[in-house]
């Protein structure tokens, strides 16, 4: 694939990932769904197995953010070790271009737990599992959550 074709595809993932993001929220599961459906790689058990990251991993918020997660299972789904070679060393570059993933992650956002992101967005940190600090949360954030699940899906993309 051509350097034009991939920028291509990493914009259509970055607008997937927005809408999904906006519309049903659960950002890795946003990033994976968005990565399934313009490069593929990504299984449905996976984005069904990434639930629980969101919010930091189960809403607690002191977890690496869920795009963040996403966009390393991501990664993994294309270059991870595969069960049957448990035994055949460690597949150092996968870890590599996750690093890569988290520093330019943590260069833009200004961390990468939940709780980093939620104060550099809002100002402060919210107890997800309160409802009105929840909704309090949501309005507050904005677009802001979408739009790092989507650029994590477009750096994904572009590093696949």
């Amino acid at each position: 694939m051509n350097t034009d074709d991939k920028a291509g595809l990493a914009q259509i993932a970055y607008d997937k990932a927005l809408k999904y993001e906006l519309d049903y929220g659960c950002c890795p599961q946003c990033v994976l769904a968005a990565v399934q459906e313009t490069v593929g790689v990504i299984e449905d058990s996976v984005i069904k197995a990434s639930h629980g990251l969101s919010g930091g991993g189960g809403l607690s918020g002191v977890g690496a953010c869920g795009a963040l997660t996403g966009g390393l299972m991501a990664l993994s789904a294309r270059r991870g070790r595969e069960r049957d070679k448990l035994d055949k060393g460690r597949f150092i570059n996968n870890f590599k271009k996750g690093q890569e993933l988290v520093d330019r992650f943590r260069d833009e956002f200004g961390g990468v737990t939940c709780q980093e992101l939620q104060q550099q967005f809002t100002g402060k940190t919210y107890d997800m599992w309160n409802p009105e600090e929840y909704k309090a949360f949501d309005s507050a954030r904005g677009e802001q959550c979408a739009r790092a699940t989507a650029t994590v899906t477009k750096w994904v993309v572009e590093m696949m």
